[in-house]
């Protein structure tokens, strides 16, 4: 568990709450500033996470296709963050929401376990929540974005708790 307090996760149809956390990159961002484009993927994360180390090379491979912006959120520390992007092939980007700030952004989404992905509408509306691994909900996403997640010959599992 990635907070202190255990809370309600967020269902389909709540409200995102708003949120302002440093990028990886430096700079910071905004729930606004992100869905200002419109639907955004977010995705919070442990790099100790091994559901998470599934996961993400097969986010990396939606973002590829540049049709649905994802966003990481990391749990952790800069350093430790950029070596999970490095090792992981993650080239999205990355917001850091860790012990520093309280885990801010996880304790108001309810984060309990990750990896916990949200789609997110222009309005602000929860349209998606995926706990854990799920095969058939990322060939949801990959169907969303254009491109097929997994590869021919690809093993993998159909259901992971995260």
């Amino acid at each position: 568990m990635a907070a202190r307090h255990q809370h309600n996760l967020l269902d389909t149809g709540s409200r995102a709450p708003g949120f302002r956390l440093p990028r990886l990159a430096g700079g910071w961002a905004t729930l606004n500033d992100l869905i200002s484009n419109g639907p955004v993927l977010l995705a919070f994360f442990k790099v100790t996470c091994p559901v998470c180390q599934l996961t993400f090379p097969f986010l990396e491979r939606l973002h590829l296709a540049g049709t649905l912006p994802i966003y990481g959120i990391s749990q952790n520390d800069a350093e430790d963050t950029r070596e999970f992007n490095r090792e992981f092939g993650v080239t999205f980007p990355t917001l850091l929401d860790n012990e520093e700030n309280g885990f801010a952004a996880s304790n108001a989404f309810g984060i309990s376990s990750v990896p916990t992905v949200f789609l997110i509408g222009r309005d602000g509306a929860i349209s998606r929540v995926i706990e854990g691994w799920r095969k058939k909900e990322i060939e949801w996403l990959g169907a969303k974005t254009g491109v097929s997640p997994f590869r021919r010959g690809e093993s993998v599992p159909e259901w992971k708790a995260g």
